[in-house]
C-alpha cells in the first residue's frame, strides 16, 4: 500500500477514508514487522484517522 497524505485524504469523502482505513489496516496486519510497507500503512491509518477526526462529529 502506497502512503495516503493528509492532503490525499483530506481531498476524499468521509465513506472512501473508511475504505481506504479498512485497506490500511489489513495491509498493517499483513505486512512484516519492521518494513516500510508496514510503517506506510500505519502512518497512512494516522493520517486517516486525523482526517476524520477533524470532520463533524457523528458522520
Amino acid at each position: 500500500m502506497t502512503l495516503v497524505s493528509r492532503f490525499e485524504a483530506a481531498s476524499r469523502s468521509t465513506a472512501e477514508l473508511h475504505g481506504l482505513l479498512a485497506e490500511a489496516f489489513n495491509a498493517f496486519a499483513a505486512a512484516p514487522r519492521g518494513s516500510q510497507e508496514r510503517r506506510d500503512a500505519l502512518q497512512s491509518m494516522h493520517n486517516i484517522e486525523h482526517e476524520l477526526a477533524t470532520r463533524a462529529p457523528g458522520l
